[in-house]
């Protein structure tokens, strides 16, 4: 049984069951780089306060190293005797140079220790993820560019509603997807805190320099409370609200893709190799790639109910309850970068069918509002207008027509003033360029957008894995 870094106040070794559900290692493990950053920070730190020795700094730094290398390569293995982590790396510090690997936890606590590495953690995390957003931002940019002016119905209530330009339509996830960068990013500067040297709650009684481990770890503050710098999760549920939010925008992108796709719709096709078929129907080709995102939206929601749960009841300070913020974080982080990956991998995937498209706004009197705008332009109210066009309308319907398909003598029974004209504005194909107001559906507008798009993109770097810190 491996002695507990605690255990000196204990007559007994701990129970084997106990272990088993105490232990954390078996998810910390990923940490693992952020605690070794943090603790050749702090050991530097103690250093230069004159704590520790500079030949016991520069020993100990440089076996810390040699444990990252054991840990990149699975050489030290992550077993429940080792309570979490921080644990696992102290001894194996010890094991290496003895006596002098417990001096790396002077003037700290885990409690400071673990808020030190999520916050690093989330950190990383985020800057991934805001990479893996501008992915999908960019291949939601190239479909709408390459479909510039196709025309489609847009919706509401899910019925035919008015014509839109399907650029529009996609470019529509673009505003909602730069909404969630701009929440990460703005989570990012309430992350840049450095807890560390607030110890278990109290701080530490000895001389300190925590504006120097803040600057080793790129930190651009410290924590101003040592009992609210070890029990804040704030920027973890921040983070995860900030997942959920991203995650329903994605939800809806996938549940419009799984529509498109289906024999009603016909909008879409998606290629073979991002599809399923059926275990018994042969003809079957499933869109389960945006079903699956649209499902694990419900997953990242739960990791952030449950930690806001988790929270609602304790007190300060640190709770051992509070273990369970990192299985919550580490499922969330995992779904949203793979739904991230896979969706904008899915967008490439993607053809429209133009032919249905085009039958789609020819039904469902989807130019009603462009014919109340006509006969407002003739001098009528909007609400006279809307009356009139309410009762073509019925008559279409009851002759089982599309307004365009009335006679010019047909409408002149309902308003004098309408002339050959009107026509045009029954024209589904002519009803975007209608609307060139700012934020409208029309061409240029939608052009001027994508352009715009296009600039914001190439200022950002190409996504990637979060590095883990170099020593």
């Amino acid at each position: 049984m491996t002695k507990k870094v605690w255990g000196g106040r204990f007559k007994q070794d701990t129970d084997a069951l106990v272990n088993r559900f105490n232990a954390s290692i078996q998810f910390d493990q990923r940490l693992y780089p952020y605690d070794i950053q943090g603790s050749i920070a702090h050991c530097r730190m103690l250093a230069a306060r004159g704590i520790i020795k500079e030949d016991e700094s520069v020993r100990i730094v440089e076996a810390l190293g040699q444990i990252q290398r054991q840990l990149e390569h699975d050489e030290l293995s992550f077993d429940n005797d080792y309570e979490d982590i921080h644990s696992l790396i102290e001894k194996a510090l010890i094991e290496k140079i003895g006596a002098l690997g417990e001096k790396i936890h002077t003037g700290r606590s885990r409690n400071d220790q673990v808020a030190l590495d999520m916050r690093l953690y989330v950190r990383d995390i985020s800057k991934e993820t805001t990479g893996r957003i501008r992915e999908v931002q960019r291949a939601l940019t190239g479909l709408a560019e390459k479909n510039l002016d196709i025309v489609m119905p847009g919706y509401t209530h899910l019925q035919r509603a008015q014509p839109v330009l399907l650029s529009h339509h996609l470019m529509a996830y673009y505003e909602m997807l730069k909404r969630d960068h701009e929440r990460f990013e703005q989570g990012l500067g309430r992350v840049d805190v450095m807890p560390l040297g607030s110890a278990a709650l109290a701080g530490s009684t000895f001389d300190l320099d925590r504006e120097m481990s803040a600057r080793e770890l790129g930190f651009g503050r410290v924590s101003r409370n040592s009992m609210d710098a070890v029990s804040d999760r704030d920027f973890i549920l921040e983070f995860l609200f900030n997942a959920s939010v991203l995650m329903m925008h994605l939800s809806r992108l996938s549940e419009e893709l799984v529509i498109w796709s289906s024999q009603e719709y016909g909008f879409i096709r998606i290629s073979d190799a991002f599809c399923t078929g059926s275990s018994i129907m042969p003809q079957k080709k499933n869109p389960d790639l945006p079903e699956l995102i649209r499902g694990k939206t419900g997953r990242v929601y739960g990791s952030l109910m449950g930690l806001l749960t988790t929270m609602k009841g304790l007190p300060l300070t640190y709770n051992k309850d509070m273990q369970e913020d990192k299985e919550a974080l580490f499922d969330a982080c995992d779904t949203v970068c793979i739904c991230l990956e896979v969706m904008a991998r899915l967008l490439g995937e993607i053809t429209f069918n133009g032919e249905r498209l085009q039958e789609a706004v020819q039904g469902g009197f989807i130019v009603a509002t462009d014919l109340a705008d006509y006969l407002v332009r003739k001098g009528l109210t909007f609400r006279q207008a809307h009356e009139i066009v309410g009762k073509m309308v019925l008559l279409a319907l009851e002759q089982n027509k599309e307004l365009h398909q009335l006679t010019l003598s047909e409408m002149k029974g309902f308003n004098r003033q309408i002339e050959e004209d009107v026509y045009q504005w029954l024209d589904p194909r002519l009803s975007p360029s209608r609307r060139k107001g700012i934020g409208g559906t029309a061409p240029d507008r939608g052009g001027e957008e994508i352009a715009k798009a296009k600039q914001e993109l190439r200022g950002e770097g190409e996504t990637g894995a979060a590095s883990p810190p170099s020593l």
